[in-house]
């Protein structure tokens, strides 16, 4: 059954009210100053934010936006279903570099994934003073992850079958955590239901607003002339757009007959469908006034002060403002009031300006800073319009309202040259059109730095150029070339329409493009216009009639690399301030290039050692089938220490799987020597607990400074009893053949190369023909933040789904078995640690009897 209009109509009302409550309520209970919920978009791989309590959206416009592939907190919990509790900035930087160089302040934050039923929704946040470690923040996360857990079943219960997916694609919605009203003030409630025009207020309304009850007349219109006499149409379009489920992004001011300010805020409670009872998609709307203070007699006192005076909540709306504030930042002092902090001074729009703000309102102390004032209206750049054109600004944060303190200073460096994190594509690509000037310049340099530092390979530092760099400008079409053997050959392209860079793939330094050019000469080019480009470059194939171009040269270490195109889909001026941050951020792709390069050539020599090292056949017998995977992890240099193998043991077959500790070359190195030592032991038919015993003193006496796993396994194929020996690897699972699958529970000795007089206790099992024996090593089954029994238990139950093998040859391959179980694992692109699985089951005998 498909939702009715009405229905349809109604949910985003009802879903930003749920959020809200939500929001708000997690805040309290985790003890945070602010917080929020990314739902997942319509845009695939795309998280938005769309509620965000306790702090001004404008100021954190960067992090609107999360591709789930990002390496921030966010996109780790959507992704991976796992909590992530930060308890200070350290942990942070730890963790989440990325994440930390653009918030580099003193707070510590919570996330958990908000899932419902089989569907992950998105993710509930908090921020939250610093604690000195985790295991304080532990009781906070409980009560979150209960928040989301109800958050999730309601969202699934919001969300029908037959319609549309909850999601998010605005922007987000601005609200106040609860208890953030300043200090002192007084309020009075009121309710309205838009279908009847019914106004029922509390007490304290009239009491604050100094009438009679009567005053309201039951009406809506009454309600908003008696709240604000100058600015009644404001107040009704407030209460229209929240009973239509868009509820104003800021809680509203407006000024009373006398001029005062009062906070109008406003909110349609959330309520289950069942008991909704809206007709044609309107909402009841509940509403409070609010007298913010902060009083007359400290008014009356700060109107004296010779520094100018802000008092800001903590949405940025500006509370009070004293006289000498309105002649510092050439306002008056009743255009301040009532409007956000960007608003009425536009010019704090800086980017230092902006991280100071972000600070005092992250963390507890202080912040002062200097920022030079822009020319008065007609006078030429840089004019001062009087004395004292740069001011000292001070902030001082309190729970619900920063304070800021102006002063004329003397010149300094101009502090906004300072870089700030990457604006929205979408906001890049209005300034272009508007005329405004880009944010480019802006762009943290760090944030691309710490990016790279992380990418590894060719194609990843292409994903984080095109990540980072290109949405920082504008950008819409991307491509790296790397130069081999004197041509140019594409490595990454993004944006531009299919097979258009085809004719130039394998290019030589002598042809006459700019992409060549740029290299060849060092020097970047910049084309405003594609009327430009054809004017320097007649003849040259286009794919837009319009925008504009960057052409990079990538040079490390004085060695040429390749080139980087930039492609915007309109015009666009490319500034001395963008012209020097591109260029200087092209160094910064060239030498992660360069060493993305060394990197594969050294990647490719440890994975043919690897791949030598493993067996290229597993030994057979007619009884018996066997098959192995192995999938390398994807961090570092894909190689680790994972092997099985199969070993002919006088008349019957060693089944074994083991892990060394650690990934790279020495890991290799030391799982080859391990593997030969346990084959030679095994050709030899020599007891399990021999095996284990004399492999654990070869590694002892290797001393490579690791240690290993194993599990080694002698199976008689005619009887199909095992005789097994663990030295601290995962047990076996078991699949009988009726299907029920069992972890084998059996006893095992200490981690190969550890203790040399390690014993290692041998028992038996017996294994039906048909039944499949499942041998892994832990990657397969250990997950960040997870217990590794329920990775075990997760993979027991899919061995049970996979199905039962072919008893006879020819019939339902085990291999088929294998890559079910491996499938996940194989299609993900993250993966910590290696995987290695061994299967065997027994066939029935040619006379029918085993």
């Amino acid at each position: 059954m498909t939702r009715s209009a009405e229905e349809a109509h109604r949910t985003p009302g009802q879903l930003a009210a749920l959020l809200i409550d939500t929001s708000t309520e997690a805040i309290d209970l985790a003890g945070g100053y602010a917080g929020g919920v990314y739902l997942r978009s319509r845009t695939p791989g795309l998280l938005r934010l769309a509620v965000l309590a306790g702090l001004p959206g404008p100021l954190f416009r960067p992090w609107w936006r999360m591709h789930v592939d990002r390496p921030f907190p966010v996109a780790d919990v959507y992704r991976l279903g796992v909590q992530v509790v930060l308890p200070n900035a350290t942990e942070t930087m730890r963790r989440y570099p990325q994440f930390a160089a653009g918030l580099p302040f003193q707070f510590g934050s919570l996330y958990v994934p908000i899932v419902g039923g089989s569907t992950t929704y998105g993710v509930l946040t908090v921020l939250r003073p610093s604690a000195a470690d985790a295991a304080e923040l532990l009781q906070h996360r409980d009560r979150l992850v209960r928040q989301a857990e109800d958050l999730g079943a309601a969202l699934r219960r919001l969300e029908d079958p037959d319609g549309p997916q909850v999601s998010w694609d605005g922007e987000p919605v601005c609200v106040r955590p609860p208890g953030a009203r300043p200090p002192g003030g007084r309020a009075g409630g009121f309710a309205w239901d838009p279908v009847t025009d019914v106004v029922t207020v509390d007490e304290r309304l009239p009491a604050l607003l100094g009438l009679p009850a009567e005053t309201f007349g039951g009406s809506v219109q009454a309600l908003a002339e008696a709240v604000a006499p100058g600015e009644t149409q404001r107040v009704l379009a407030a209460l229209r757009e929240t009973a239509a489920g868009r509820p104003p992004a800021l809680p509203l001011y407006v000024r009373d007959g006398d001029g005062a300010l009062r906070l109008v805020e406003l909110w349609s409670p959330y309520a289950p469908p069942a008991r909704r009872g809206t007709v044609s998609g309107v909402h009841p709307v509940r509403g409070s006034v609010v007298d913010p203070g902060p009083g007359a007699a400290a008014d009356a006192a700060a109107d004296l002060l010779p520094d100018g005076v802000l008092c800001v909540d903590r949405l940025g709306l500006i509370l009070y403002a004293n006289p000498r504030a309105g002649q510092l930042l050439r306002r008056p002092r009743a255009e301040l009031l009532g409007r956000s902090l960007w608003d009425g001074v536009p010019w704090l729009n800086q980017p230092n300006c902006e991280d100071h703000l972000r600070s005092a309102l992250l963390s507890p102390e202080p912040v002062s800073f200097h920022v030079g004032l822009p020319a008065a209206d007609g006078a030429p750049t840089g004019t001062p319009p009087y004395e004292g054109a740069w001011l000292d600004v001070c902030v001082y944060p309190g729970p619900n309202v920063l304070t800021c303190t102006f002063s004329p200073a003397s010149p300094v460096a101009d502090a906004a040259a300072e870089l700030t994190p990457t604006p929205e594509p979408e906001e890049t690509g209005k300034a272009a059109a508007t005329g405004v000037p880009s944010m480019a310049p802006l762009y943290r340099p760090i944030v691309l730095a710490i990016a790279l530092t992380e990418a590894v390979t060719a194609r990843q530092v292409s994903a984080v150029v095109m990540r980072e760099l290109l949405p920082a400008f504008g950008g819409r079409r991307l491509a790296i070339y790397l130069l081999q053997d004197r041509h140019l050959y594409l490595a990454w392209e993004s944006g531009f329409p299919k097979g258009f860079l085809a004719p130039f793939e394998g290019v030589g330094l002598d042809a006459h493009l700019p992409g060549v050019e740029t290299l060849t000469t060092g020097r970047p080019l910049f084309f405003d216009s594609m009327e430009q480009l054809t004017a320097a470059y007649p003849g040259i194939a286009l794919d837009a009639a319009e925008g504009a171009r960057a052409f990079l040269p990538l040079i490390a270490s004085g060695r040429p690399v390749g080139s980087c195109i930039l492609g915007f889909d309109r015009p666009h001026t490319f500034s001395t301030e963008e012209r020097t941050v591109l260029t200087a951020l092209a160094g910064l792709i060239a030498h992660a290039m360069e060493k993305a390069q060394r990197y594969e050539s050294e990647a490719a020599l440890a994975r043919g050692l690897q791949q030598a090292l493993l067996p290229r056949r597993l030994s057979a017998h007619p009884l018996v089938e066997t098959t192995g995977r192995y999938l390398p992890g994807t961090q570092g240099m894909e190689i680790g220490g994972d092997w099985y193998d199969v070993v002919e043991a006088g008349d019957g077959l060693a089944l074994v799987i083991g892990d060394v500790q650690g990934h790279g070359v020495q890991a290799a190195a030391t799982m080859g020597q391990l593997r030969s030592a346990v084959r030679a032991f095994a050709l030899g038919d020599r007891p399990p607990d021999e095996v284990m015993s004399g492999t654990n003193h070869l590694l002892i006496d290797l001393d490579p400074g690791q240690f290993a796993s194993c599990c080694y396994i002698r199976l008689d194929p005619v009887s199909g009893i095992a005789r097994v020996a663990r030295a601290g690897h995962p047990p076996p699972l078991l699949r009988l053949p009726d299907g029920h699958t069992e972890v084998v529970d059996l006893p095992g000795g200490v981690v190969l190369g550890v203790d040399p007089g390690a014993h290692y206790p041998v028992a038996e099992l017996r294994i039906e023909p048909g039944a499949v024996l499942a041998l892994y090593t832990d990657g397969l089954v250990e997950r960040p933040g997870a217990d590794i029994d329920d990775g075990i238990t997760a993979l027991r139950v899919a061995l049970a789904k996979a199905g039962a093998p072919a008893t006879r040859p020819g019939r339902r391959p085990l291999a088929g078995i294998a890559d079910r179980l491996t499938a996940t694992a194989r299609h993900t692109a993250d993966r910590p640690d290696d995987i290695a699985l061994l299967l065997a089951t027994r066939r029935v005998a040619s006379g029918g009897r085993s």
